[in-house]
């Protein structure tokens, strides 16, 4: 589904992610989402998916640095699920150590391309209630909060960014 993209002078490389990656996809997802379990009072839906799945229906696509030897190490991915008439950002996840160094406005540009290949003009992603952090970031970022509703026993925040098609 997705296609390499090289985001220089940054070093940061976006592809498709292989099994080879699920155990860094694995570590990332618990890192990044172990701090709301306590907020949230269960694991975020994130740490509950099978990445082996996702990335075996070519969903994931990762960011990894090519800069730093002894090769390339993976600092965040997403979780892309086009539908008919929107791209569902399912999951954006950044290495904590990473986390303010700009990983995340790479991944959600790439999203936006995503969705400018696929001749899609809107973007939707959920997040939960409790991820306070995520409620300020999305609008600031252009999303628009669309409605709230309990789903999964979970209490999620939808969101929508309309684009214009090139």
């Amino acid at each position: 589904m997705f296609a390499a993209v090289m985001h220089a002078p940054s070093a940061i490389h976006i592809r498709p992610a292989l099994a080879a990656d699920v155990p860094a996809l694995e570590r990332i997802v618990t890192a990044a989402y172990q701090k709301y379990i306590p907020r949230i009072g269960k694991p975020p839906g994130p740490m509950l998916d099978n990445y082996g799945q996702l990335v075996a229906r070519n969903v994931v696509a990762i960011a990894e640095n090519t800069s730093q030897p002894p090769g390339r190490f993976v600092m965040g991915f997403v979780v892309l699920l086009p539908a008919e008439t929107y791209l569902l950002l399912d999951n954006i996840a950044v290495d904590p150590a990473h986390q303010g160094s700009g990983v995340g406005r790479v991944l959600m540009a790439f999203v936006e391309q995503e969705a400018h290949r696929l001749g899609l003009s809107e973007l939707r992603l959920y997040t939960h209630e409790k991820m306070t952090e995520n409620l300020a970031m999305y609008p600031a970022w252009g999303w628009t909060e669309t409605e709230r509703r309990t789903e999964n026993g979970y209490n999620r925040v939808y969101f929508r960014k309309s684009l214009t098609i090139p």
